[in-house]
């Protein structure tokens, strides 16, 4: 017979993987419970928590770890390292685990893993944390640092000090951490509901038959919040097409596209679809939307999702958004430009882009930015638009590039302010953008800006 994984070796290899070799947390977790799928329900949410957790929280363990350990951290072996990370972070975080078993279980990887002469080292650091866990509560922390604001943000949400710094320039100390305790607050799956199909309240009774619940999101028309279910997959409504996993920020960027009947709708960035899908859908079966991306393997993802929800006026297309396809000049009505951004929005859901993002490479990605959004402005008619979004907060990525494309590209900023209607403090919507914070808009970290083409 053969032996059950055990869920918190599976967490230590994407720990271990996702150090290593770079690949990001949230795809190696995706691959990890596809591969374990036949795992019972509560073991694919430990190892999901136990990931995700570790890796959310690395600035703020590795300072625990740092204070009891005579080894600096970067010097420990790689597994120890991160057997020591996961062990930290039962102790401190979760409060369902108990203290002996995290050690225990700690001890045991350790061995398992071939370290049979560190397991005293890794049972002494995590027995003194549990012994001084008091110490390392919240509460406590920003006492530490109470004479360092910057510092303690920086630790207390694990975000690097140069993106609280930079976030200073443009918020209040209060507003950057309302944001990040938004960012890292649990929240259920939001999907929208694809009602070419079936209604709304088929949808929802589809939903609830399969054990799921579902809370209307008051951002978006469309969009709810479901949880309770086992595998998103396995539910008679995914299969159907009827739902699609989107966050209420991206669905508010396919409401200010605004397709009209007829129109010919361009996403230079899709994958994985979700915009042009809903483009698609509320073009009611008329027009075309064209979705490229600049691989085939985002194409065939894309593909996959068109299939699922059953549209036929949608297209796909392998293009780099940077380079100018002559064939589509002044063609379409609405181009949607979603670009590679430094993701800083969207860090609940993937943690590890904060530790690989720098200010360099940010203006690497404005530079890129620039150059895809002038290739898309000659895809526009006259009189057409260009929504223009990221999943960031980041002033020279966001404002600026509107500010940037009304000057450089003669792009024309227009009100946006009626799709943003039933969402607090988004005074900046009448003048064509709108930047949605977590903790504020209830959505996650994203930008929506819409400009308009000159008819001559």
């Amino acid at each position: 017979m053969t032996d059950v994984p055990n869920p918190r070796a599976l967490a230590l290899d994407i720990l271990t993987e996702n150090e290593k070799e770079g690949a990001y947390s949230h795809l190696l977790i995706r691959q990890m419970l596809e591969k374990y799928q036949y795992l019972k329900k509560q073991d694919r949410a430990l190892i999901t928590r136990l990931a995700e957790g570790t890796i959310e929280n690395r600035l703020y363990i590795d300072e625990i770890l740092g204070t009891c350990s005579k080894l600096p951290v970067r010097k420990m072996k790689p597994v120890i390292r991160n057997i020591l990370r996961m062990g930290v972070y039962q102790i401190i975080w979760l409060d369902r685990i108990p203290d002996s078993a995290a050690c225990n279980e700690a001890v045991k990887l350790t061995e398992k893993r071939g370290f049979y002469q560190l397991k005293g080292f890794v049972n002494g650091i995590l027995r003194r944390i549990v012994r001084e866990k008091e110490q390392w509560a919240p509460e406590k922390l920003k006492e530490r640092y109470a004479d360092d604001p910057v510092q303690y943000l920086s630790l207390r949400y694990s975000v690097p000090e140069w993106l609280i710094k930079d976030w200073q320039t443009v918020y209040p100390y209060d507003i950057i951490e309302t944001i990040l305790q938004g960012m890292y607050a649990p929240a259920p799956t939001t999907v929208r509901l694809q009602t070419d199909f079936a209604s709304e309240e088929e949808i929802i009774e589809s939903l609830c038959a399969d054990g799921c619940q579902t809370v209307r999101c008051e951002a978006a028309d469309g969009v709810f919040y479901v949880s309770g279910y086992d595998h998103l997959e396995a539910l008679k409504a995914f299969q159907n097409g009827w739902i699609m996993v989107q966050d209420a920020s991206s669905v508010l960027a396919g409401l200010t596209a605004a397709p009209k009947a007829g129109n010919l709708v361009l996403d230079v960035c899709a994958a994985p679809g979700g915009k042009s899908l809903h483009a698609a859908s509320l073009l009611r079966g008329t027009g075309m939307v064209e979705a490229r991306d600049i691989s085939e393997y985002k194409i065939a993802y894309l593909n996959e999702n068109i299939r699922r929800m059953r549209l036929t006026n949608i297209r796909t297309k392998v293009w780099d958004a940077a380079v100018l396809d002559e064939s589509m000049r002044e063609r379409a009505d609405i181009v949607i430009a979603d670009l590679p951004c430094s993701g800083l929005g969207v860090l609940g859901n993937k943690s590890d882009l904060k530790y690989r993002m720098t200010a360099e490479k940010q203006t690497e990605l404005v530079r890129l930015q620039k150059q895809i959004l002038t290739t898309a402005a000659a895809y526009i008619k006259p009189g057409g638009y260009l929504v223009y979004s990221t999943c960031t907060i980041n002033r020279r990525e966001n404002e600026d590039m509107v500010f940037w494309m009304t000057r450089e590209l003669g792009l024309t900023p227009v009100d946006i302010s009626p799709v943003f209607a039933n969402l607090p403090a988004c005074t900046t919507a009448k003048d064509g953008y709108q930047q949605l914070l977590p903790g504020i808009h209830k959505t996650a970290g994203f930008f929506i800006s819409k400009l308009r083409k000159g008819l001559s």
